[in-house]
């Protein structure tokens, strides 16, 4: 693991671009509106024929999974399979046409999948060769979790559980509900992550707030913008961390400490606010709405003023308007990991800001350099609008290869060492 660390630091270092405000600690940031709000959406194309994303010298990608719908997170098993969550966000009558938002056709009748796909690859080549219908008439599932021979998944309302086994490939049981949640969202807030404590004790929920900045009033965000954490043995659930606006991907890293991708704000001009990683503190409160990475947002300059001294700051920027959607850490091996970040890309940026997956060596839980591009090629043609597709999540193996979801691109990849 150590030659792998310092190979990988050396080829994205090699592969490395500008990357505004993507840095550890808290980055020079303009002023609000220097630039207008922009609307601009991407064009999904879909992937060519034999094309993949980019990777680093060294490394391969093969598409594990293609032909998917809106595939949004994945579940590695103990026995290999994979499992896929098929959502998508809900359309409103007012959007504009899907294709001018960036959606990937779909051959599935109604507005979302809602179903989760057990994926097998039989022979170990990295390409799955089974699919099957694990559990379907699901509502905006997105996070999943394995534990004590139940499956967890964050359905957009609620965490259920089934009892499953792994080598199953379908689930028959009902359901079993954990907690409600609240559902929906601004924007694709809508997605629920779970991550599971080493110790199997403690379901951690991620839930995105119902609003840009609280300008729906705050009544309507409770229990959102925050990690939850439930005991899974007596189902008692208590607010994690708060004030971080869309956390999404989660993963627990050496030393223990819970880290997240966090969506900053938008309407606020190209290069402000930057979305971030941040190793989460328990009980701690992160600014959202009322600041940003410990400024007062103007939008609420004479509002809970008061709480600028006990806000936490983020830890690493990665990128204004990136959504910064998925987040994992590769196994530890002597105190030493790899941070990806998938970032699904802007529409509220002149400039294309995204659309890769970042990579940042962590040693003893922590970040040791500022993040480097990892996977890029997912833009086709920037002055067109257009986009090949969206990285949406991430999940490392054991062996230290990734897989990237890429949920407009309806395909899994497998980001491996070159063979």
């Amino acid at each position: 693991m150590r030659a792998a660390f310092v190979l990988l630091a050396a080829t994205v270092a090699g592969s490395a671009m500008a990357q505004p405000l993507v840095q550890r600690g808290t980055p020079a940031m303009a002023e609000p509106y220097a630039t207008e709000s922009v609307v601009n959406h991407p064009v999904v194309i879909g992937w060519p024929e034999g094309r993949t994303p980019t990777a680093p010298r060294g490394w391969e990608v093969v598409a594990f999974a293609s032909g998917l719908e809106n595939p949004r997170q994945v579940l590695e098993l103990p026995n290999g399979d994979v499992l896929a969550a098929e959502a998508r966000q809900k359309p409103k009558l007012d959007e504009e046409p899907e294709a001018a938002r960036g959606f990937a056709r779909s051959n599935v009748t109604g507005w979302s999948p809602n179903r989760i796909i057990l994926l097998r690859d039989t022979d170990r080549d990295g390409v799955a060769d089974e699919r099957h219908v694990l559990v379907e008439n699901l509502n905006q599932p997105f996070g999943m979790a394995f534990a004590d021979g139940r499956l967890y998944v964050a359905n957009t309302d609620a965490v259920v559980s089934y009892p499953f086994q792994p080598g199953q490939t379908r689930i028959t049981a009902p359901s079993r509900k954990l907690i409600d949640l609240p559902a929906g969202g601004y924007n694709n807030h809508w997605t629920r992550n779970l991550e599971l404590s080493p110790d199997g004790r403690t379901l951690f929920v991620s839930v995105g707030s119902a609003s840009n900045v609280g300008e729906n009033g705050m009544e309507e965000e409770e229990r959102r913008a925050a990690i939850l954490a439930v005991d899974l043995r007596t189902g008692r659930e208590r607010l994690y961390a708060t004030g971080l606006r869309n956390p999404v991907g989660m993963d627990i890293a050496a030393d223990g400490t819970l880290w997240t991708a966090v969506n900053e704000r938008d309407e606020f001009g190209d290069d402000i606010s930057p979305d971030y990683l941040v190793g989460v503190r328990e009980g701690g409160f992160y600014g959202w709405p009322y600041s940003y990475w410990g400024r007062q947002d103007p939008r609420h300059a004479n509002t809970r003023r008061d709480l600028l001294a006990t806000t936490l700051k983020p830890d690493v920027a990665v990128g204004p308007h990136a959504a910064a959607l998925g987040f994992a850490l590769s196994p530890e091996e002597s105190g030493r990991q790899y941070g990806y970040v998938a970032r699904h890309g802007s529409w509220n940026r002149a400039a294309f800001s995204g659309y890769d997956v970042l990579v940042l060596p962590y040693e003893n839980g922590r970040p040791a350099a500022d993040p480097q591009p990892f996977l890029t090629g997912f833009i086709a043609d920037e002055r067109a609008k257009q986009v090949y597709g969206r990285p949406v999540s991430v999940r490392s193996r054991a062996d230290g290869s990734l897989f990237v979801v890429d949920d407009n691109g309806n395909t899994i990849w497998l980001a491996r060492r070159a063979r």
